[in-house]
């Protein structure tokens, strides 16, 4: 298939071996590549009921068609694997640099099974891997460790590293690339250090061949000429993603005090605005991006003046500055820097602060700590990611931890996954996207807080809003297999998806037909769920939501299950 080498790298850690496979032309054209080919690959090469940190589960690195080309929004990669936050279908995406060199090792993915008997990382080019010894990382935290191992690679390669957190077997441990950027939610750092992976890097050059390089020019052009000066793009551009602060303050649906109110009194002190006044700002994005939503940050005043990070962004504000009531961005940024180095997930590391405070205030933890305390959270985060004292308990997750302090009811997840900052008591279709995503508590499977921020469907409305979600969610599953950035959503409707599939990749397929690849690939995400023990009846939300919060709302579980029902008999229709 145009737009793909049809050929994969399996990795053997026991062994220390690698080979090249042909991936079969049938698959590659039904699953398109990216997500499409992750899961066929996960479903594969997994066997049913496999502990998410045993060797015998699969780490799964995948490139799209459009991964390397002049698209716009194409620089990003995707990790597959069973997660070990869930139990069930692990997924996670990653922008920077990094994409294409992982392309350009002639693959189109990387599949990686077994241990290595010592801490190794892994150096891999177009002829294969160099297995070296990583022993003298042991500890290491993330920035510090993706420097020695390109320090060790040839010039001009890249890496995903994983920090202490992976290597203790966080359940909720990230993946780090180009110093800030993440492959953050479901543990994908911690099936790497049961792997006793450290990290590796890739480099190469080769290019596959795209099927009509003159349309892929007209796309590019057409979504440059829509995109460019769009008021969306201007915001991306000068606020960045905190500009969903003020948004979601003022629509009441901005997580806060652990889910208990959906309003935060000191939202100002979190905006893009602040932001904008209070740390020096330079926009900067992925290549080739004109959105530029990236802002790399310096703290000018305070405690942490000079402190230069990427971000924070607007789900990181929300999971350590919402939900633990932290009125200061400056306080929000420091504790971003040490989620990054320990190699932790934001958003889980927010939810779990903000629950141990609910726990501590219950009696069932003696590990003091309030809402607006910095240096307590960082002390809990630096307990987790070495899993000690009250650490070792968090660092198995919010499932698992709030079971053990009978605290269960109380837990806000899905499937052990925390959700997003978008308040599915408010915004009641996020209720829904949340409940379905076969992850966990997904945001970005559809995106569909932009339909009800946006006033595109009423927020309250429950009849006809699985329609527009699985629309959602389907041109987000074709994104996903090319891969493409979320935020061109706006530019690349279907009729544009279309065209650049067929630019891409030479398959003439109808709008229907691609509807159909992407209901395909969702349903067996949900059948690898289902086979992993995480069937129809985990498609629920946590019980708080059927509650009212400070502000009155709620989300019945009829409303709900009309929802599901309606969504369920969508998906099962276009099969």
């Amino acid at each position: 298939m145009n737009g793909s080498f049809n050929k994969l790298l399996k990795i053997d850690l026991n062994t220390q071996s690698f080979s090249h496979e042909v991936i079969p032309q049938d698959m590659m054209q039904e699953s398109l590549g990216g997500k499409g080919l992750g899961i066929r690959l996960l479903f594969q090469e997994n066997p049913a009921g496999v502990d998410a940190l045993s060797p015998e589960n699969t780490f799964i690195i995948t490139v799209g068609p459009v991964t390397g080309t002049a698209m716009w929004g194409q620089n990003r990669f995707a990790v597959f694997t069973k997660s070990p936050a869930t139990g069930g279908f692990g997924e996670s995406y990653c922008g920077g640099t990094l994409a294409p060199k992982i392309k350009g090792c002639g693959v189109d993915a990387v599949v990686i099974r077994g241990r290595a008997e010592t801490l190794t990382f892994l150096v891999i080019d177009k002829d294969g891997v160099r297995f070296e010894d990583a022993t003298a990382f042991k500890g290491m935290q993330t920035f510090e460790t993706e420097k020695q191992i390109l320090d060790r690679s040839p010039k001009g390669a890249g890496a995903m590293v994983i920090g202490p957190a992976g290597e203790n077997l966080v359940r909720f441990a990230c993946i780090k690339s180009d110093k800030w950027r993440s492959l953050g939610r479901g543990g994908m750092g911690a099936v790497l250090g049961s792997k006793n992976v450290k990290g590796i890097s890739f480099y190469g050059s080769e290019k596959s061949s795209i099927a009509d390089p003159d349309l892929m020019k007209k796309v590019v052009r057409e979504i440059a000429a829509e995109g460019k000066n769009s008021p969306a793009t201007k915001n991306y551009r000068t606020l960045g993603t905190p500009m969903q602060v003020a948004v979601t303050n003022s629509m009441n649906c901005f997580p806060t005090r652990y889910w208990q109110s959906g309003h935060f009194d000191q939202w100002e002190n979190l905006s893009a605005d602040y932001m904008q006044k209070n740390f020096e700002i330079a926009s900067r994005g992925c290549p080739p991006c004109f959105l530029k939503c990236t802002k790399k940050s310096t703290v000018k005043k305070g405690r942490h003046a000079g402190l230069e990070i990427e971000g924070p962004e607007y789900e990181t504000i929300y999971a350590l500055g919402g939900l633990n009531e932290l009125d200061s961005l400056e306080e929000v940024a420091w504790l971003n820097n040490l989620c990054d180095q320990l190699g932790i997930d934001t958003m889980s590391a927010g939810n779990i602060s903000a629950f141990a405070i609910e726990a501590y205030k219950a009696g069932k933890i003696d590990f003091e700590i309030d809402y607006n305390q910095p240096d307590k959270m960082a002390e809990l985060f630096k307990l987790v990611a070495n899993c000690e004292g009250i650490g070792a308990l968090f660092a198995e997750g919010i499932r698992s931890a709030s079971e053990k302090l009978s605290l269960a009811d109380m837990a806000i997840h899905v499937k052990g996954l925390e959700p997003a900052g978008f308040e599915p008591r408010v915004l009641k279709g996020m209720g829904l996207s949340y409940a379905t995503s076969a992850r966990g508590a997904c945001h970005l499977r559809g995106t569909f807080y932009k339909a009800e921020l946006s006033g595109q469907m009423d927020k309250d409305q429950i009849k006809g809003k699985a329609e527009l979600m699985v629309d959602y969610e389907d041109r987000a599953t074709l994104f996903d297999c090319l891969i493409l950035c979320r935020f061109y959503r706006d530019f690349i409707l279907w009729d544009k998806l279309q065209m650049l599939v067929e630019a891409t990749t030479g398959e003439h397929c109808t709008i229907a037909e691609l509807r159909k690849k992407a209901n395909r690939i969702t349903q067996l995400t949900r059948e690898f769920n289902a086979r992993e023990g995480l069937g129809p009846s985990e498609d629920k939300l946590p019980k708080p939501f059927f509650r009212k919060n400070r502000q009155g709302a709620f989300i019945s579980g009829s409303e709900l299950k009309t929802m599901i029902d309606e969504y369920n008999l969508i998906r099962n229709h276009q099969c």
